[in-house]
């Protein structure tokens, strides 16, 4: 075997050479360095853009090179970081979203992991809105990312949501939707607007270039506090409001593409995820002209914002569980020394929801769920063991967290029964203080 010429190994190592810049060029840590125009000309994509945008680029309906200019340089402000806003950043960041704004009080919990999707066991302690950089960082690094580490509010509003093209609402409370949209519109944005529970979600888009209906249009007045469930308190399945997000997103690069155009018309779209998954679309009415804040005569202005003389949570009202004296409470400490009683004669009423008794329970504890089965109940004597009277035995009720309890207590009093004690802090007090074997969830 002949040994190779002095060229030949001159020339191995000059290709060498190149293909070691080439992927210097490919894998730098910050590929923006490696771009053949400068990173703040909006007008240009670079030759590594190009290549990490291509196959959508090439999609129809997205608008090829132009589409992917007009995401370059926009900018669009999510509000929330949880559930929806995960799946969401995740997608309009990786198409290439110009500047991102994440706006979040909250930090990573254990229980975020299993549906928000940016957030890593290595992230929980962290401000979500940091967790979320860090990710899209990675992921994106032509991506701007300006983070918000504070709650949506009159105070903040206007200065944070005027900065941004488009706002993605995936908040969870009527009261700050309301606070979003009333903003948003006189702020002139667009709103991509999305919300889930347990295995269902729906998504909107409001106020579209100030003529599309608003979220006041939709619902001029606020649901009942009553029937507003929480996905602490109702659950939520991961993937069912990642679903919710991702479509989110996808109208969110619509809209900032253009693809709409004048042509828009007024839709909700519903998911179901169970028993078969389905997505409906609605057509919804237009802007409405007595609207109170897009209407032809509006009651609801910057500066009445801005000085609080509106207040949402009030708007939208709240439910109020401290129904109770407090000698018609106990706490987990006291249940326990009565349980240890010589003498103990009382039953234990739990009204979670079946599905959360099914993951825990106290010993002997007797399951009627708060909503919808006690709260329509006039009598619970079928539930009750054979010879338990109203008059002299005691009924100590449980809940997950010491609200429905209180409700629950209130009720029994009115049914007739005269010793019933709500046991403050629940369950979730009772893992807490008395046994932690019983796990939180």
């Amino acid at each position: 075997m002949t040994s190779p010429s002095v060229e030949d190994l001159e020339k191995r190592i000059r290709d060498l050479e190149l293909e070691n810049s080439r992927l210097r060029g490919e894998c730098s840590s910050n590929p923006v360095e490696n771009q053949d125009i400068k990173e703040d000309d909006e007008s240009h994509l670079s030759l590594a853009e190009y290549k990490r945008y291509g196959r959508q680029m090439i999609v129809p309906e997205f608008g090829a090179l132009e589409g992917q200019k007009l995401l370059k340089k926009s900018s669009v402000l999510v509000i929330g970081a949880g559930g929806l806003g995960c799946p969401a950043l995740l997608y309009i960041s990786a198409a290439g979203v110009g500047t991102i704004g994440i706006l979040d009080d909250d930090v990573v919990d254990v229980s975020n992991l299993h549906r928000q999707v940016l957030h890593t066991t290595e992230s929980v302690g962290l401000p979500k809105v940091e967790s979320a950089r860090r990710y899209i960082t990675k992921l994106n690094p032509f991506v701007k990312v300006e983070t918000y580490i504070t709650r949506i509010s009159n105070e903040n509003a206007f200065d944070i949501i005027s900065k941004y093209d488009l706002i993605l609402d995936c908040t969870d409370n009527p009261a700050t939707r309301y606070l979003i949209n009333d903003v948003s519109v006189l702020c002139g944005k667009t709103i991509v607007s999305g919300s889930g529970l347990k295995s269902d979600g729906q998504l909107s888009i409001l106020n579209y270039q100030n003529q599309g209906p608003c979220y006041r249009c939709f619902y001029p007045k606020p649901p009942s506090p009553n029937s507003v469930t929480s996905c602490k308190d109702g659950g939520v399945l991961g993937p069912a409001i990642g679903l919710v997000g991702v479509t989110m997103a996808l109208e969110a690069i619509k809209v900032l593409t253009g693809f709409y155009g004048d042509n828009f018309k007024p839709f909700l779209s519903m998911y179901t995820g169970y028993p078969q998954q389905v997505l409906r679309v609605f057509k919804m009415r237009n802007k409405q002209k007595t609207c109170a804040v897009c209407g032809e005569n509006p009651s609801i202005t910057q500066d009445l914002i801005t000085r609080n003389a509106i207040d949402y949570v009030e708007f939208c009202g709240k439910v109020n569980a401290n129904v109770l004296t407090p000698e018609q409470r106990i706490t987990v400490h006291e249940y326990k020394q009565s349980l240890d009683g010589a003498n103990n004669s009382s039953i234990l009423l739990d009204v979670r929801p079946k599905e959360q008794f099914s993951i825990i329970s106290l010993p002997a504890a007797i399951n009627i769920p708060w909503d919808p089965t006690l709260a329509k109940l006039d009598d619970i004597d079928s539930y009750l063991p054979t010879g338990f009277d109203k008059e002299t035995d005691t009924i100590h009720i449980i809940c997950r967290y010491g609200n429905d309890s209180q409700l629950a207590t209130a009720k029994l009093i009115e049914l007739g029964f005269k010793n019933v004690k709500d046991i403050k802090g629940g369950i979730n007090k009772w893992s807490e203080e008395i046994d932690n074997t019983v796990p939180i969830y």
